[in-house]
């Protein structure tokens, strides 16, 4: 079973910058997606980044990110504490959201429904 949870979320101005972190812990396979997912209030579940795994590796892969948040996310790996992290800078109020993190068996993923796994999600507040 594949556990994960997530942590650094909190509340920061526009324009400031946060870290997430999310560490899976429990049996894992050869090949796995990583993914970022967030859901403000009154909306649905939205994808925000995903980052490929091949060979049971901890680091590198292809990643993709949404057109609302390219170029001011960055999605990665630390192949040593098993943990996907999601850069935040330059934060808008409307990147406002519960964020999860959320993995598979599959080599890439994009969609909710392509994901198995799920943490429980961490809050992210940008104030104006």
């Amino acid at each position: 079973q594949v556990q994960l949870q997530e942590s650094g979320g909190g509340l920061v101005q526009a324009g400031g910058s946060l870290s997430l972190s999310c560490t899976v812990s429990g049996r894992t396979f050869s090949d796995y997606v990583m993914g970022w997912f967030r859901q403000a209030p009154g909306k649905n579940r939205e994808f925000v980044a995903s980052i490929s795994w091949s060979g049971g590796s901890w680091s590198g892969g292809s990643t993709i990110y949404a057109d609302s948040v390219k170029g001011r996310f960055t999605i990665s790996r630390d192949n040593a504490k098993n943990t996907v992290y999601l850069q935040m800078n330059s934060l808008k109020p409307e990147d406002t959201a519960v964020y999860y993190c959320a993995a598979d068996r599959r080599r890439f993923g994009t969609t909710d429904s392509e994901f198995s796994f799920w943490g429980q999600g961490t809050q992210v507040t940008v104030s104006s």
